[in-house]
């Protein structure tokens, strides 16, 4: 198998990147939330930009950096540092199918999300699943530092232990 190409995401990919988000979800049990409408949960209207990792012709994972939308990691972030929500953006809809993995295509994805938040002047912050231990290690190894701790809530009435966590670079304004 080929290394990735990360770019940009296209209406096209939006077929091939539900496939893979069905794939990752029977892997691995992610996401939580979004599999019964892939289509839908990728194309996001919060969405504010998108990348797809692509081997072999294939869609083999997806990262969007997303407009906050009441999750805890913002209002913690906002509460911790100088932020205001207008300059706070979530890393989200993160995946990689299995095959992908050992071709650092989860770090390239996340690395471009980051860039983006760079340039447009936004502060990264996520949530993931205490359960995802490799998720955590990735961000962890980007720098990316824990602020806290939540429950993350889906389905009906179901709910989930998570880590949040804000991009390197964003401590700094930390009072």
């Amino acid at each position: 198998m080929n290394a990735a190409v990360v770019r940009p995401f296209e209406s096209a990919d939006l077929s091939g990147a539900a496939t893979a988000l069905i794939k990752v979800h029977e892997t691995d049990g992610y996401p939580v939330e979004g599999v019964e409408d892939p289509e839908a949960w990728v194309s996001s209207d919060d969405v504010l930009a998108a990348w797809v990792a692509e081997m072999d012709g294939a869609v083999v994972g997806h990262v969007a950096v997303m407009r906050p939308h009441g999750e805890a990691a913002v209002s913690m972030w906002v509460e911790q540092s100088s932020d205001d929500e207008a300059h706070v953006a979530v890393l989200g809809r993160l995946f990689v199918v299995q095959a992908a993995r050992q071709h650092a295509t989860g770090r390239r994805l996340t690395e471009a999300a980051m860039s983006y938040g760079r340039q447009h002047d936004l502060r990264l912050v996520l949530d993931v699943m205490a359960k995802d231990a490799p998720a955590m290690r990735l961000y962890e190894r980007l720098g990316w530092r824990k602020i806290g701790e939540t429950t993350h809530h889906f389905g009906d009435g179901e709910s989930i232990p998570a880590i949040c966590y804000v991009a390197p670079g964003a401590l700094s304004s930390v009072s």
